[in-house]
């Protein structure tokens, strides 16, 4: 068989521009459905040097040409004083661009490297710790609100984490107030896949820095997590949307949480209710799904 025929630049050019619209309009459904950005915002954008944060600044600079109100936007990087780390990429690039931005320094590496035992992993207090500077910073910047680029399979896959090894149903909202009450923070890449801001990243040539200077990488189970998703995903092609599409679509009801459900109130009416037992019936999507699942020989299903 012969190999695939290269993409013409033609053809380069329109996959690239198809993929900076979507990344722009879901960020702007984002914005919209959750009332991220208001008039007169001053948005502090948190820059890690990764294709995420990178791929947010970049959205929101080009929304905010087009906004129907206006915004700021600032961007901030916190040196940790990771060993190795390059300081000039930021600052140089930034400057490329034109956006104001501050680096705070902050020796948060030395104070995880004497608390945390070696060979433990550094994520949860790095960011606990990393945290707290960004909150001062954004004090100190007079930011209104606080950008993150956490994106669709980081919520995910920090909703599994939370079920699998928390009891909790909970993932990463789009929206929130910050630990310290003072700030509102705020997930623009909600609505985008990862795949495609690691198209994005390579499109736009961002310069990258590792995430692992510190020595340390994701923990194993939000890998195992990952994988799963994307077995998931290869196997029945659209799942991970409908999980996605599901946490927005809650029925307290027909959970077991009498704090959001009163349990204890529930009787008998006479009358029909929208949400009784039909509410456990299979909806025809699901049913044309689950046939196609049965329907399969038993080392395939």
């Amino acid at each position: 068989m012969n190999a695939p025929e290269p993409l013409r630049p033609r053809k380069q050019q329109y996959e690239a521009n198809k993929l900076a619209k979507r990344l722009r309009r879901q960020v702007g459904q984002a914005v919209g459905d959750f009332n991220m950005i208001e008039a007169g915002d001053r948005i502090m954008v948190c820059l890690s040097g990764g294709k995420d944060s990178y791929a947010l600044l970049d959205v929101l600079m080009q929304l905010r040409e087009k906004a129907p109100v206006p915004f700021d936007l600032i961007a901030v990087n916190l040196d940790q004083r990771h060993p190795g780390f390059p300081e000039h990429v930021l600052p140089e690039y930034l400057t490329s661009l034109g956006i104001p931005f501050h680096i705070a320094v902050q020796d948060t590496y030395a104070t995880v490297k004497r608390l945390i035992p070696e060979g433990k992993t550094m994520c949860s207090l790095c960011s606990r710790l990393r945290r707290g500077v960004l909150y001062r910073v954004a004090g100190e910047l007079g930011a209104t609100k606080i950008a993150l680029g956490h994106h669709r399979d980081d919520i995910l896959e920090t909703l599994f984490l939370n079920m699998f090894h928390g009891g909790k149903l909970k993932a990463m909202p789009p929206k929130l107030v910050s630990d310290d009450g003072k700030h509102v923070v705020i997930r623009p890449l909600a609505y985008v896949k990862e795949e495609d801001l690691e198209a994005y990243a390579v499109e736009k040539q961002f310069p990258i820095i590792p995430c692992d200077l510190c020595g340390s990488q994701a923990t194993l189970q939000r890998k195992q997590v990952k994988s799963m998703l994307q077995d998931w995903e290869k196997r029945h092609p659209g799942r991970i949307e409908s999980i996605f599409r599901s946490i927005a679509n809650i029925r307290p009801s027909h959970l077991m949480d009498s704090a959001l459900y009163d349990f204890a109130a529930v009787e008998a009416s006479g009358e029909a209710q929208a949400d009784g037992d039909k509410a456990f019936d299979l909806e025809e999507n699901f049913q044309d799904s689950a046939s196609q699942v049965f329907m399969l020989k038993p080392d395939k299903a």
